[in-house]
């Protein structure tokens, strides 16, 4: 398989992903739980060598700081996660039940699904594309669930309508490859991380 690898893994977890609140461009916190899951990550090889990227939120950013081995964080907006505009903070069981047959007319739109205000899959598979056109060198990047799907589209030709071609772990990684022109292929998914043992992950450090 030829042109450029890079690897995509989901920030751990915040509160709102407790609560199934649609975070967005919300710029939330990862939870406690969630910082402690983030120090227990280690990056399998060969992810483990390669430069750090990461989404500007701050979720995104402070699971990238945390990831062994420990390395520089370059922040990248093209990463960030998708908006969903004035749906923000609100769960998809309580926007399907208040919005009735609008909302599932919305949601069968697939790629063209836009929240009010907000942002499309199809726009953010866009932005991710062109990211990827300017990679010259293997990555790691720390991303969000809805532009990791956006990609899954990208690499797959999948319409998000019904269920995805490939089940994703959010806490694994996932290996694509960039091949220049904002194509991309899949390499590997749902590879697993190692583990950090107790006392480093504790000290927030090693190597």
């Amino acid at each position: 398989m030829t042109g450029v690898p890079f690897a995509l893994l989901r920030h751990a977890p915040t509160e709102w992903n407790d609560t199934g609140r649609l975070q967005g461009l919300t710029d939330t916190p990862l939870s406690r739980a969630g910082e402690e899951m983030a120090r227990q990550w280690r990056l399998p090889v060969p992810a483990a060598g390669w430069r750090r990227m990461s989404s500007p939120l701050q979720r995104a950013r402070r699971t990238a700081e945390l990831l062994r081995p420990a390395m520089p964080v370059e922040i990248d907006h093209a990463l960030r996660e998708m908006s969903f505009g004035i749906w923000e903070g609100r769960t998809l069981k309580d926007l399907r039940a208040e919005g009735g047959e609008r909302f599932a007319a919305a949601e069968a739109a697939g790629l063209d699904f836009q929240p009010p205000g907000g942002e499309s899959p199809r726009t953010a598979m866009a932005r991710l594309s062109a990211w990827t056109a300017t990679l010259s060198e293997p990555v790691v990047a720390v991303s969000h669930k809805a532009a990791i799907r956006a990609l899954l589209a990208l690499a797959t030709g999948w319409d998000m309508l019904g269920r995805p071609p490939h089940k994703l772990d959010w806490r694994a990684v996932h290996f694509f490859v960039a091949s220049g022109d904002g194509k991309v292929a899949i390499d590997r998914l749902n590879v697993p991380f190692d583990r950090v043992d107790a006392e480093t992950a504790l000290a927030g450090t090693g190597p």
